[in-house]
């Protein structure tokens, strides 16, 4: 793949003080090349990966010549969780997967664009566990971001989330088919249920449909047993205000503009939550936005409700708002393509 590299993180302390003396950070670049354009970072949701562009990309409809995120105008760049494995490039946490916070994961993204000379960043996007790894990195470096981008996430998580996940958990330790049992419960739980009627298109329990049902839920279990342990652990950490300060206080840090979008069907993160974190921020700071989306597609609208997801982000990427020349120079000599 030509535009996979990778960065190694050294001598890195979790959150919990525990080291952690190499980590090899995989990621992809999409677009210009690094020193030439704004750069946006866009985050991987639970099962996603760094894929975001390209042909083969889960946002290729968004990220691609001409369109929302134009890859003749920015470099977009995409980090893949520590032990996704994709493209064979992972780092096995074993049973340290739970001394890792999602704040762990936004600092190991800043280490990874400060070892490759990126210092600052247009914009940071992300849909779910992305978008909370996307508000951890601007409470961590608030004033390295100009766009910070969530979607369909909050920057806290819930009790239900909380409680589904260790379900999750007891399934991934103890099942005799682990990941297949875990995907089972997160699929049917999280989604919405027009949209399951809508992916089966069954009309009668006479159409022998409950082994298509089972078919495609097996199929769409794509993920590895160290990756989804390990982000399923991590929704559990969602909380930008754990040992710190208030929300309003942290908000009132972020020097960037935000730019919040709601989905309605969403489960894992719900549009009332999004609402009332969007009332609190505009009571403190200005140059906040929030946008809200009707879809059936819970937690996966964001990655297939392409024309929608276009149309609210292509103001804030529009070229004629942009300063296209501006101070994004850095150096790329650090670089380390995989082979």
């Amino acid at each position: 793949m030509k535009n996979f590299y990778s960065t190694e993180i050294k001598r890195f302390n979790l959150e919990n003080g525990t080291p952690i003396n190499s980590i090899k950070l995989s990621y992809q670049i999409f677009g210009q090349p690094i020193g030439l354009a704004p750069i946006i970072v866009v985050n991987h949701s639970l099962t996603g990966n760094s894929n975001c562009g390209g042909n083969t990309g889960w946002w290729k409809e968004i990220i691609v010549n001409s369109k929302a995120i134009d890859t003749l105008i920015y470099t977009i760049i995409s980090f893949n969780f520590p032990s996704n494995e994709f493209e064979d490039e992972h780092w096995n946490p074993n049973q340290n997967y739970r001394k890792f916070t999602i704040r762990d994961i936004a600092a190991l993204y800043w280490e990874g664009l400060f070892s490759i000379k990126i210092n600052t960043v247009f914009a940071v996007i992300g849909g779910e566990l992305g978008g909370a790894i996307a508000w951890e990195m601007a409470a961590l470096q608030p004033n390295r971001i100009e766009h910070l981008i969530p979607i369909a996430t909050d920057w806290k998580t819930s009790d239900r989330v909380i409680a589904t996940s260790l379900i999750q958990e007891q399934l991934l330790n103890n099942s005799e088919d682990p990941l297949v049992d875990a995907r089972y419960y997160a699929n049917m739980y999280f989604k919405n249920p027009d949209y399951v009627n809508q992916i089966f298109k069954r009309n009668n329990i006479d159409t022998n449909s409950i082994e298509g049902i089972e078919n495609i839920i097996i199929e769409n279990n794509r993920d590895k047993i160290a990756s989804y342990r390990l982000m399923n652990h991590l929704l559990n950490s969602i909380d930008i205000c754990r040992k710190r300060v208030d929300f309003k206080s942290i908000i009132k840090t972020i020097k960037g503009t935000i730019h919040s979008i709601g989905i309605d069907s969403e489960s894992l993160f719900p549009i009332l939550e999004n609402r009332k974190t969007d009332i609190e921020m505009m009571k403190i700071k200005s140059n906040t936005f929030y946008q809200e989306f009707k879809s059936i597609h819970s937690q996966d609208a964001y990655i297939k409700e392409f024309e929608t997801i276009a149309t609210l982000l292509s103001p804030i990427f529009n070229s004629k708002t942009v300063n296209v020349q501006n101070q994004f120079k850095y150096n790329v000599s650090k670089y380390s393509m995989l082979s």
